[in-house]
Formats: structure tokens, sequence, C-alpha cells
């Protein structure tokens, strides 16, 4: 009797928590659609004031979506202005977005949503230090001074029984030239986010940051599009080889691909510098 009592309670628990998920989908569903509204209008709103209302509007809906129970798991497909990528270890997703002024001016908006056991919600807001700094490259930064970015690619590695998440992220920055960022996101013991540090190995040259960096920033031409991703397949983090149109490396946007690509490849818990190569 009482095994039968004790087995009608789990499947009356599991029957209501199937309910409650059903509802919970539902209503995600319903903020998801009026995100992808909020969504559009910050990218296509006509004038700037159109668009930080659009941002305002999708950011509170936003964090209202993720307080629902274990919205971590909620993709959100259908944002697709919105970046939101998941850790390969689903211990946390980054959230990032972009906000024009001008076809000169950007600005970037996040959050990381960590994972949590019972569903309820951890977020961590990003806010972008960009225009606060004259080098970028140049610090361990916190959520709090983050160099904005849309992230399009995380990679998992660990070194001394730590996980080290690279951060791949794309950035309009002005209205000639485009920045690509790999940025190493780690943990503190407080469960905080830490943007940065000494994970590269290069020879200097006048196109990449110059050494000590705390993250890698390839920019050039607008309409350049240089590749920078991870192939799996090698396990390297490749990237394009840039040269000036005019002769003036200085100058980030004459850069262009030359035809051959450069890489990194992560060993003893840095990014170590792979010549460049035809590919």
């Amino acid at each position: 009797m009482k095994k039968l009592i004790l087995l009608l309670v789990f499947a009356t628990s599991t029957a209501v928590c199937l309910s409650q998920s059903k509802a919970d989908k539902k209503l995600l569903a319903n903020f998801e659609n009026t995100l992808s509204i909020y969504a559009q209008d910050i990218i296509n709103g006509e004038e700037i004031v159109d668009r930080l209302r659009a941002d305002s509007f999708f950011t509170r809906t936003l964090v209202q979506a993720l307080k629902i129970p274990y919205s971590f798991s909620y993709p959100f497909d259908s944002l697709k202005t919105i970046s939101s990528i998941y850790a390969p270890d689903s211990s946390f997703r980054i959230i990032t977005w972009q906000l024009m002024r001008d076809f000169s001016y950007y600005r970037y908006k996040g959050a990381i949503q960590l994972k949590t056991s019972n569903g309820a919600l951890k977020l961590i807001p990003l806010y972008d230090g960009a225009d606060f700094t004259d080098n970028p490259v140049d610090s361990i930064r916190n959520n709090e001074n983050w160099i904005g970015a849309i992230y399009y690619n995380i990679i998992q590695k660990k070194y001394n029984n730590k996980n080290y998440y690279t951060l791949l992220g794309y950035d309009e920055n002005d209205a000639r030239s485009t920045k690509k960022w790999i940025e190493v996101l780690t943990f503190d013991a407080n469960n905080k986010p830490v943007f940065g540090g000494r994970y590269f190995s290069y020879p200097n040259d006048p196109i990449k940051p110059i050494q000590p960096a705390y993250r890698f920033c390839l920019e050039f031409k607008k309409s350049a599009n240089a590749k920078l991703n991870y192939d799996p397949e090698i396990d390297q983090i490749v990237f394009a080889k840039l040269v000036s149109e005019s002769g003036e490396l200085s100058k980030k946007y004459t850069l262009v691909p030359y035809g051959t690509i450069e890489g990194f490849k992560w060993e003893l818990g840095k990014w170590i510098y792979i010549p460049a190569r035809e590919y």
C-alpha cells in the first residue's frame, strides 16, 4: 500500500511538473513573439530614438522572459538579430546584440545566463566599456567594463582542471572598419565573469595588437569580410592574413585578406601562434 501511495504521489508530482513545463513553454513562446518585434526595431528603426526605445523594451521583456523557471533551455531561435549561444558544457549561455546610433557608432548589449539546478534565474548583465578606453586590449575586465561584441562561437578548453571559454565576436566598429575579437572568459571563485588575460603568444607585427594583449583583435576594411573562426578538424582558431591596399599597415580600414590564413592552437593554457598557410 505504501508503495502504491508513493507511486501515486510521484505520478501526480510528475504530471504537475509536465503541466507547468508546457505552460512555461507557451509563455516563453509568447514572450519570444514580442521580443522578435522589438529586436527587428532595434535594427530597422528609422531614427535613433526609435532604436533606443526598442532596445529598452527588448531588454526589459527579455529579463521578464528569463525569470520564467528553467528558461535557460529555451533557445529563442526566432530572434535572428540576437545572438544566444551556449557554452559547450551548457554551464551558461551568452546573449549579445548591437545598437547602432549611426554608421560610425555602435554600442553592444549583453548578458550571461548561468545554468541553475532549481531553474531560477541567475543573470549577469554586460556593460560595454569600449567608449571609455583608448586601448581595449590592455587589461583584464569584468561585466561592468566589457569590450562589447556579438558572439558567434564559444570554444571550451581546460588547463590545470580549470575551464577556459574562448569567445569569438563581431564588432561593426565604425563606418570604415570592422573588428573581430578573440576573448577568453573565465569565472572566479564567486562565479563572476573575468574577461581577458595573458592567453596569446605571437610575434608582434603592425597588424596585430601590440603585446602584451589581453584579448586579440583583427580589424579590417568594412567590406573585406575577413575570416576568423574555430576549425574543429584541426583544433585551431584560424583567421585571414591581412595586407594593406595602400601599403599603410597602420590604417586598419585599408586591410584586406591576402589569401592565406594564420592561426592559434591551444597549448598549456595559451593560444600559440601558427604561421600563415594557404587555404
